[in-house]
């Protein structure tokens, strides 16, 4: 059982780990996420760290849960403006349209993933095998329910990283081939979707927000009627 985890990497594009039955299986790297895609023929799950389903007016659910859980770590999770602010063709429009559905701005940071995550929509909401993930909310649950005290961009925090991903039997390798260019956090960040992924496709994994009890109550996207969700 093949999966795949996907973390944007900045100019390079995109990084994804691939693993085999929850054992690292190579890197992929490639400039358009589609691309990338195609070559990871055979797998049954695609975990992306980016977000993908999008609300009509006010914050998403799973931001605000993302944060609850994650406490020290909580400015790891941008809130995502409504769906009609990424349309805006610019940040100044994007943030009124975001404060008129909101009561507030969206930020420069978030604003700067436009354009990867209007790409990686796309993508979501042509194939069902990819899910949102979030690698704060993965590696959390890697340490047993623990936020990470150290940033994934530390020393001690990419080593206690790899040491969990590694006690999970996912074990990346000093040499990782096409991911060799790729920044050490892109990597970690890759392969925690990757076991998430994993987690998926063995019927395991976790959500944010949990399913509520009456289903009609979970927040889907508009335009692709899946659910809006955080998965790890």
């Amino acid at each position: 059982m093949d999966v795949l985890g996907i973390d944007a990497c900045g100019k390079q594009g995109w990084a994804g780990i691939r693993l085999a039955d929850g054992a690292y299986a190579g890197s992929l790297v490639d400039l358009r996420l589609d691309a990338l895609i195609e070559r990871a023929a055979g797998v049954v799950v695609i975990a992306v760290d980016m977000p993908l389903g999008l609300v009509e007016k006010g914050w998403r659910a799973a931001d605000l849960g993302a944060r609850a859980v994650l406490r020290v770590r909580r400015s790891s999770v941008f809130l995502v403006a409504p769906r009609s602010a990424w349309r805006e063709r610019d940040y100044v429009a994007a943030g009124d349209r975001c404060h008129e559905l909101t009561g507030r701005r969206l930020s420069r940071q978030a604003w700067a993933l436009a354009p990867k995550l209007l790409e990686a929509r796309a993508c979501w909401l042509a194939d069902a095998r990819i899910h949102e993930v979030h690698p704060e909310v993965s590696f959390r649950a890697l340490a047993g329910g623990v936020p990470l005290a150290y940033t994934k961009k530390t020393w001690r925090g990419q080593n206690e990283r790899r040491c969990l991903l590694s006690a999970a039997g996912l074990t990346l390798p000093d040499e990782l081939g096409e991911a060799d260019r790729v920044p050490a956090d892109d990597v970690l960040d890759a392969a925690v979707a990757a076991w998430s992924a994993h987690r998926i496709a063995l019927g395991v994994a976790g959500r944010i927000p949990e399913v509520p009890e009456v289903p009609e109550m979970a927040e889907v996207d508009a335009e692709g009627g899946r659910a809006i969700e955080i998965r790890y």
